[in-house]
């Protein structure tokens, strides 16, 4: 097969183009420029699509005596991640640019690209399962990106490889030390491509602009404060409320909920934060047909967070989740992932647009 190995300079890619040319593709690697002015260097695991990531994803394709080319997504991402981003949390919500940039950019603007130029997969290093057209988890439950990939459809899949499945990431690491890869120790990217300094709050507020409101208690009504950005908060955060006095009860205060219009910032006890039933939009099976509702499902409701088993139905185009026990810090705008009850496989994915 004509494969298109997206190389994005870090190892876990490099080592998934590698194994590609192992099994006897046709292999020709690609790094994707998304920053319309991309830095030169990263700092530490800060950082990402930067001039240095661009010169290692060539080293690689160096070594492995490929094609390597530079495709510039830079007004996509920009339109399509970081414009989406802003508006989700001037909105009120909480987004997962990742996840975004996952479904429009790597598997739809690249993956058209690929297969318009004739290529037949488009193979990435996401620590990730495919089996039978299916995303199951990773053998590394550490490092396992079938959340982030959840949203895809089952055209995109079927045009998808993801070497690493099967390897931890410690095996990843080793087999690129193996192969010569400089890139065998180079620090994992966890941040926010496009805000390196990891200040997300300084960001919006750049962005967005200052916008006052009121901190204010569920319960009481009470006026405890103002802030410069209720993009800033939320749902669930505890620290860095800036409150001008405690709770009555001496109890630390969270983030309950957020009121874009008004701009306000509602805060109460943790027992707020229970979140029993979640309704979710923008509904993709990764299957590509829905299956049999209601049905039993383990839910997923962050990349790197825990699960809880549920019930679900199908209600208006909406999946309607009732969790077999309540959870806390669920916002609008985060995706929830359904697996299989066994928790191995996804079988479909949305936007959750009500959590109570």
């Amino acid at each position: 097969m004509r494969v298109l190995a997206a190389m994005s300079g870090g190892v876990d890619s490099a080592v998934a183009a590698a194994m590609a040319v192992d099994a006897g593709h046709e292999v020709t690697g690609v790094h994707m420029a998304l920053s319309r002015s991309p830095g030169t260097l990263r700092t530490g695991s800060r950082g990402c699509c930067t001039v240095e990531d661009a010169f290692d994803a060539r080293r690689v394709c160096d070594l492995l005596e490929i094609p390597y080319y530079v495709w510039d997504f830079s007004n996509e991402f920009a339109e399509d991640v970081v414009a989406d981003f802003l508006a989700e949390y001037a909105a009120g919500r909480t987004p997962n640019p990742c996840l975004r940039c996952n479904e429009n950019i790597k598997f739809a603007a690249l993956l058209d690209r690929a297969i318009a130029l004739g290529f037949d997969a488009v193979a990435t290093g996401h620590h990730v399962r495919l089996r039978d057209g299916v995303l199951h988890r990773s053998v590394d439950a550490a490092k396992d990106q079938s959340y982030v990939l959840a949203v895809l459809t089952a055209d995109q899949l079927a045009h998808s490889m993801f070497p690493l499945g099967e390897m931890t990431k410690q095996q990843v690491r080793a087999d690129a030390a193996r192969r010569g890869f400089a890139v065998a120790a180079k620090p994992d990217s966890y941040d926010i491509c496009f805000i390196p300094e990891g200040d997300t709050h300084g960001y919006l507020v750049d962005k967005l602009g200052a916008r006052q409101g009121s901190v204010v208690d569920a319960l009481t009504g009470e006026v405890l404060g103002e802030h410069d950005g209720f993009f800033a908060y939320t749902v669930g955060q505890r620290k860095g409320l800036h409150l001008g006095r405690p709770a009555p009860d001496g109890r630390p205060r969270y983030v309950l909920g957020i009121e874009p219009v008004s701009g306000t910032v509602i805060v109460g006890p943790a027992s707020g934060l229970d979140v029993t039933v979640i309704t979710a939009d923008r509904v993709v099976f990764s299957g590509g047909e829905s299956p049999a509702f209601p049905l039993r499902t383990v839910a997923q409701l962050r990349a790197h967070g825990g699960t809880v088993r549920a019930s679900a139905d199908l209600v208006d185009e909406c999946v309607r989740l009732t969790l077999d026990a309540p959870i806390r810090g669920v916002a609008p705008g985060q995706t929830v992932v359904l697996y299989d009850p066994g928790d191995r496989f996804v079988i479909g994915a949305g936007t959750i647009i009500r959590a109570g």
